[in-house]
């Protein structure tokens, strides 16, 4: 009696499988106990984060029958639970986890399955940029400073085989407001090796007496007068294109920003991709693939919380003062922290909510590396 009671609740939850791969969006707990399935799908049913993902697919567009399928097969990366049973079907055990309802699972979760998935998408892509010969004559440049402005830069002049460095270069220091670059030195991060979440990260950062190295102006700058000169170190604090120019670009190259979310994503997705291809492979995917794709999601930006205030203050003076005393051209002022208007103040932090929605959206859209993802991202 209890083994054929056992058959029927795994062809109840076989049968719920097969109705969220034909689109349905019925919740498991409203599934009836009556809906079995003809037939299995796989030798094991899949976990709940994999199932409760394909029905929020399901809710927001019908997924192809190739992306359902590799949503049941994927697997839960990183830190957090293993897959999980569903609950009514398993009995309970000492041993693990107790089984789940999947519309309880915390939005997290479900975004580690669609990490993974994307991790995937990213990979195959492969690397787009088409390298030209380094040319004999060109430019000698070192880009520094704020990587959001720095290494897209940077890309586009390797990809017209002006690389970097040589004798005797022309040394560009690239910036902008203490707040924004604080975001882009954690967005590079998390396009890059990883890091700490966010609050974790600030927190860390700003228990520090200077700004992080990447991010400090002046000591990039003094450190290049003694090697090229003062004559050949430039911070630009205005205007990017300045920073083309003086590093032999004359076509600007335009920056998208990214919303708190789309970096909490991606943050999320290079560890994945680290585990799929090199380090070096993962960084020019992660910023040549994934974040123009991100790009085009727009969102809420993120900005250091108002109780910083002080600190970012203190350390805009300190950072103005010491470009003011430096032996290398500055061109614009260091502007001090913004207080920005209600209503357009940002987030303080990325929502697990709005990640996975827009992970949801990635999922659903144009496979990352089609023709129609690229014309979508520019």
């Amino acid at each position: 009696m209890a083994e054929g009671a056992q058959r029927e609740r795994e062809a109840r939850a076989w049968g719920w499988v097969a109705h969220l791969r034909d689109g349905g969006t019925t919740p498991w707990s409203a599934w009836g106990s009556a809906a079995g399935a003809d037939e299995q799908f796989g030798r094991y049913l899949p976990g709940a984060q994999q199932l409760e993902l394909l029905r929020r697919l399901n809710q927001r567009r019908l997924p192809a029958p190739e992306l359902a399928d590799r949503v049941l097969a994927a697997s839960a990366p990183g830190r957090g639970l293993p897959d999980l049973g569903l609950v009514g079907v398993l009995p309970a055990s000492a041993f693990g986890p107790p089984p789940v309802d999947p519309a309880a699972l915390p939005a997290d979760e479900l975004v580690r399955v669609a990490s993974a998935l994307i991790a995937e998408d990213v990979v195959a892509a492969g690397d787009p940029v088409e390298r030209r010969q380094p040319r004999l004559l060109r430019r000698r440049y070192r880009l520094l400073g704020d990587p959001e402005l720095a290494n897209p830069l940077r890309d586009a002049l390797v990809a017209d085989g002006r690389p970097p460095g040589g004798r005797r270069s022309t040394v560009v220091v690239a910036g902008t407001d203490l707040e924004s670059m604080l975001v882009h030195l954690w967005t590079a991060r998390s396009l890059g090796a990883g890091v700490r979440p966010w609050p974790d990260w600030l927190r860390l950062e700003l228990g520090r007496a200077t700004v992080p190295g990447r991010i400090d102006l002046a000591e990039l700058a003094a450190e290049w007068v003694p090697r090229v000169g003062s004559d050949r170190v430039h911070v630009v604090l205005d205007d990017p294109r300045r920073a083309g120019r003086l590093a032999g670009r004359r076509r600007h190259v335009p920056i998208r920003p990214l919303s708190a979310d789309a970096i909490e994503l991606a943050r999320r997705t290079a560890p994945v991709v680290g585990t799929l291809v090199t380090p070096e492979q993962r960084t020019a995917l992660m910023w040549q693939r994934l974040r123009p794709v991100l790009a085009a999601h727009p969102g809420p930006p993120l900005r250091v919380p108002r109780r910083h205030r002080p600190w970012l203050t203190d350390r805009t003076d300190d950072l103005r003062r010491r470009l003011a005393a430096g032996d290398y051209a500055v061109h614009g002022v260091l502007a001090d922290p913004v207080e920005h208007p209600a209503g357009r103040a940002g987030v303080r932090g990325p929502d697990d909510d709005r990640v996975l929605a827009l992970a949801v959206e990635l999922l659903l859209g144009p496979r990352i590396g089609t023709a129609q993802a690229e014309r979508e991202a520019t």
